[in-house]
C-alpha cells in the first residue's frame, strides 16, 4: 500500500470521527478514537514514536514523539486548535525529515468543517 493509499484511509476516518464526535475534545481522545478507526480498517498504527534526532556527532534518544506513524509509512501530526498556525506545517516537514517519511498528514480536530483541518504535507515524495 502506497503512502497516498494509506493517506486516503486515514482521511475518511479523521472525517468519519469528526462527523460523529464534532470539534471541542482533547487532542488525546481524537488520538485514541482515530488509531481504533485505522485498526479497524486493517492498518498497522503506532502512537506517541519516539523519534531519535541527531545533532553533530551526537544521537538523542527522545527528539520528538510522532502522535502516529500509520504502516510505517505515513506521519500523521493531530491537533485540537481553533485554527493551525504557519509554524505547524513546517514542524511536521522538520518531523517527516528526521523520521525519514515521505507524507505527513496534520489533522486538525479544532476545525469547524474537517476538510479546513487537514494539510498534507511531502518530503520527498515520488508519486
Amino acid at each position: 500500500m502506497t503512502e497516498n493509499e494509506i493517506a486516503t484511509i486515514v482521511v475518511d476516518s479523521a472525517y468519519k470521527i469528526h462527523t460523529t464526535l464534532g470539534p471541542g475534545l482533547l487532542e488525546t481522545v481524537y488520538e485514541v478514537v482515530l488509531a481504533y478507526e485505522l485498526k479497524q480498517r486493517g492498518l498497522r498504527v503506532e502512537r506517541q514514536v519516539v523519534i531519535p534526532i541527531r545533532y553533530e556527532s551526537i544521537t538523542f534518544d527522545e527528539g520528538f514523539r510522532a502522535d502516529m506513524i500509520v504502516e510505517d509509512k505515513l506521519l500523521v501530526e493531530l491537533k485540537a486548535i481553533t485554527e493551525l498556525a504557519r509554524v505547524h506545517k513546517k514542524q511536521l516537514l522538520t518531523y517527516l525529515k528526521l523520521a525519514d517519511k515521505r507524507l505527513g498528514l496534520l489533522i486538525n480536530f479544532g476545525e469547524e468543517f474537517i476538510r479546513n483541518g487537514i494539510k498534507r504535507v511531502v518530503n520527498d515524495l515520488v508519486e
